[in-house]
């Protein structure tokens, strides 16, 4: 019995995943409630029971039970985790427990969505979030303890887990106490290459929502050109944010990179951005409203609009002959030509006063003799240069 007990926690890990094989073997169901308490002690018991009462569930494809017994498992193995005391053999079982939890709480969304339920969506997920946040508190507590032996490993992993749920259910303020607790901590050197990929990953995005496009493509940057070469879909995820990131700080993307990561939905938004054609940039927009939407990009490439006006009105700068006083007429005329729509005088002006207070243009608007005057020098900066 002893020996069968230590072979159970030494393979605990596989166990209790449902990467493993044994979750098929229906044998296992015969029983196993008496089975887990005759050989296992408390809380090991109730965490294997609540396992294959899983298994059985994923079977009868009843996802809402498999989630309520991921969450006892979760639990179960969470009453044991927080009673050991300077060891952390653990860790693995743990990433495996909370990964498998937060997939069960998707497809319990996905089963609500299809049965029309009522429930508030997301309600799955947001116990999931409670619950792995509930094993993150238990790790990040054991701060006294040599890290070699400290839960703190965990950390990482909880983090990541709880980025795609926060992401998922677009509660993203709750990312900022967990980016501020590995900031403030010696953990961050201790990630494996993979999971700080994926956490800066979700940080620079977090930024890039937050409207902070330095510091969100210094992460994505960093996730992209860390990630691995075989990983193209991950690469390809990671641009799909890195892409308008980078554009809004005045670097168009070259299209042999969208060529190879099957990106052409940028294409023509490149193009519109780079020539200042708004009418091209509203169309493409349009025309791939989807796809832009279903990532969450849309609003920020709505964003480049105002870079957009700056390339235009700097073609209207140099069809003027370069000169520094440039009237307020050329610019309607030039978006009407655009098809921008009710544009008159008035609006041009707000345009240009936009683009003068960010510095996209270097100048004042002469209100008297409608007018732009700009300077003799450096007119019309480089984007990029704004950012540096």
């Amino acid at each position: 019995v002893t020996c069968l007990a230590v072979l159970i926690l030494m393979s605990l890990q596989a166990l209790v995943s449902f990467q493993h094989l044994h979750i098929h073997n229906q044998k296992l169901w015969v029983d196993f409630e008496g089975q887990c308490q005759k050989f296992l002690e408390n809380p090991y018991d109730e965490m294997i029971a609540a396992h294959i009462r899983c298994a059985m569930a994923v079977s009868n494809g009843d996802m809402m039970e498999a989630y309520a017994c991921q969450g006892v498992v979760t639990q179960s193995f969470l009453k044991a985790f927080q009673a050991q005391k300077e060891e952390n053999w653990a860790i693995p079982v743990l990433k495996r427990v909370v990964s498998d939890l937060r997939q069960f709480a998707l497809k319990a969304e996905a089963s609500l969505v299809r049965s029309k339920s009522r429930r508030k969506p997301g309600e799955m997920l947001e116990k999931a979030a409670d619950l792995i946040m509930s094993c993150f508190r238990v790790c990040v507590s054991d701060s006294r303890t040599a890290l070699e032996v400290s839960k703190r490993v965990g950390t990482p992993t909880l983090v990541n887990q709880l980025f795609k749920i926060y992401f998922k259910i677009n509660t993203l303020h709750l990312c900022k106490p967990l980016v501020r607790a590995i900031d403030g901590s010696d953990i961050k050197d201790h990630f494996t290459k993979a999971q700080f990929v994926t956490y800066k990953y979700f940080v620079g995005k977090k930024d890039m929502f937050d409207s902070d496009f330095k510091a969100a493509a210094e992460s994505l940057e960093f996730s992209f050109n860390c990630c691995y070469i075989s990983s193209q879909r991950n690469k390809r995820l990671i641009l799909i944010y890195l892409i308008p990131v980078k554009m809004l700080l005045g670097y168009m993307p070259k299209p042999e990179l969208l060529e190879k990561y099957d990106l052409l939905e940028f294409e023509d938004v490149r193009r519109a951005v780079s020539q200042g054609n708004l009418l091209l940039l509203s169309q493409t927009l349009r025309k791939h409203e989807a796809f832009f939407i279903r990532f969450g990009i849309y609003l920020i490439l709505q964003k480049l609009k105002i870079i957009s006006y700056r390339n235009l009105f700097k073609k209207v700068y140099v069809l003027l002959g370069g000169t520094h006083q440039l009237p307020l007429r050329a610019f309607e005329d030039a978006l009407k030509f655009m098809k921008v729509e009710d544009i008159d005088i008035d609006e041009v002006q707000c345009i240009v006063a936009n683009l003068i207070d960010k510095n996209y243009i270097r100048g004042y608007i002469s209100h008297q003799h409608q007018k732009v005057v700009v300077s003799k020098q450096v007119p019309f900066p480089s984007v990029a240069s704004l950012f540096k």
